[in-house]
């Protein structure tokens, strides 16, 4: 197994990535635009056609995740605000799930040559989600990504990219603790 650099790299901005999520920084969409844009290059050479095709979506995700943070709620004219999912959000976020899932799952079969096309649909179909839940500030984004991180940190041992398998390992833990720290924050944005 040989290193590669951009591993590597990729991997300490996932860790300013993560350290920035976990204290509600904006800069963590400066750096998500960055590193998912280098992750395209990296997954595509290992044959994770979904986690490129991903990687793009996220490039572009953290380009609206800054721009919405940034303007903050516009309606009330204020930031936006660590919540809750709306109960009312929670049917549509499970069929856009299940039909991201579905056809990301039709694009590898059927146009890659992908080894882990359940997983990696499942991943990236997910990660839809979560990304978007992060961009509003809903809190549940965290469970997404424990789940997404755990079977990550998986396929990349798999796929034989260590650096990436122990930084979605880091990852589980500190979304762990990163549910905790938000849900403080949320409570003393209200106090």
């Amino acid at each position: 197994m040989t290193f590669d650099w951009l591993d590597i790299f990729t991997t300490v901005l996932g860790l300013l990535y993560i350290w920035l999520e976990y204290k509600a920084h904006i800069g963590l969409w400066i750096v998500g635009i960055i590193m998912p844009a280098l992750d395209v290059y990296l997954y595509y050479n290992h044959g994770l056609y979904g986690d490129a095709g991903m990687a793009v979506y996220y490039t572009l995700a953290a380009v609206y995740g800054y721009i919405a943070w940034k303007l903050g709620n516009v309606k009330e004219k204020a930031p936006l605000k660590i919540s809750h999912t709306p109960l009312k959000l929670y049917l549509p976020i499970l069929v856009f799930f299940l039909v991201a899932w579905g056809l990301t799952y039709y694009v590898l079969i059927t146009w890659t040559n992908s080894t882990v096309p359940v997983l990696d649909a499942f991943t990236n179909a997910l990660s839809f989600v979560g990304l978007w839940a992060l961009s509003r500030k809903y809190i549940e984004q965290w469970f997404f990504w424990i789940i997404v991180d755990a079977v990550c940190t998986i396929l990349y041992v798999q796929k034989g990219i260590p650096f990436k398998a122990g930084l979605y390992g880091l990852y589980v833990i500190i979304a762990i603790f990163g549910y905790f720290k938000w849900q403080q924050m949320m409570k003393e944005e209200k106090a």
